[in-house]
């Protein structure tokens, strides 16, 4: 078992370094978690994000043509499956998620949607309202649920505890999901030939757009912010951060006009993060807006 037991230690060291490498917002949020509770979000975070850039142009980038990406996600996927069984892969990432799911009880039932929606993206579409609510579950609702099976694993929430935290975390994961589709607009017609948002193009985006989506993604965060009180300490204070970095963002998107939205992706400055961080340590759960 020493053999494993190393092998374990390396793959999860690498699901840390994506999240390092990729994500300074969710990065800086996971530090005020546990130890291990940090390395099981790391582990979710850096599968997502190997699906993630499969989909949307490294492997493009490297050559491949759009039905050798959708066999590599295929591939990935089966994988996934196979180590959640076993509890070993030969990719590092795959094992080290396979670790967290088979510790945390993060099913197939919540892993099948976001590979679904992942091969959504393999062609360019445009979006109708239950494509669109399908996409969302499937690539941000159930990534919040499978953050929430980590942070529950040792605790047995009554039963309408439990409902209500299923229901906040899907609904912070749609709120952060629509926040990046809001502020990468262009990006994603330009480069990846996706219009996320049903009824919205670029062309004719305008402001009355830019505050109903804001709108939208407000009330998906008051939602989620009403559960995360309930959360495991460390968890209501990591989770209270990530809400809190979002909800400046979406409150910096909504003040900025929807011509400079088309071709500026707006961000939170690091001064700005640190000071959410602050507020968010002193105050235990949610930061102020």
């Amino acid at each position: 078992m020493a053999r494993l037991s190393l092998y374990s230690r390396v793959a999860e060291r690498s699901a840390s370094l994506v999240i390092r490498d990729y994500s300074t917002s969710f990065g800086l949020a996971t530090r005020i978690l546990s130890p291990g509770t940090r390395q099981h979000i790391d582990n979710v975070y850096a599968l997502v994000r190997l699906a993630d850039e499969v989909v949307d142009g490294v492997a493009t980038e490297a050559g491949l043509t759009r039905a050798q990406v959708g066999a590599q996600l295929d591939a990935l996927e089966a994988d996934t499956y196979a180590a959640m069984a076993s509890g070993y892969s030969t990719n590092l990432i795959v094992h080290a998620f396979a670790l967290t799911a088979r510790a945390t009880g993060i099913d197939r039932d919540v892993v099948e949607p976001f590979f679904h929606s992942m091969r959504m993206d393999l062609a360019d579409r445009v979006y109708t309202p239950e494509s669109f609510a399908t996409y969302v579950y499937g690539s941000a609702e159930v990534v919040g649920l499978m953050c929430l099976a980590v942070f529950i694993r040792d605790a047995k929430p009554a039963p309408d505890v439990a409902r209500t935290l299923y229901l906040g975390a899907r609904a912070l994961g749609a709120a952060f999901q629509k926040v990046n589709f809001l502020r990468d607009l262009r990006a994603d017609v330009d480069d990846l030939g996706r219009s996320y948002f049903p009824g919205v193009t670029v062309a004719t985006f305008a402001d009355d757009d830019r505050d109903r989506l804001c709108d939208d993604i407000d009330n998906d965060l008051g939602a989620a912010a009403r559960t995360i009180p309930l959360l495991p300490r460390d968890a209501a204070r990591a989770v209270g951060l990530a809400h809190g970095l979002f909800a400046r963002l979406n409150a910096k998107i909504r003040r900025t006009p929807a011509a400079t939205l088309k071709t500026t992706r707006i961000r939170v400055s690091d001064p700005e993060k640190f000071a959410i961080a602050a507020r968010v340590i002193v105050a235990g759960t949610k930061a102020p807006q």
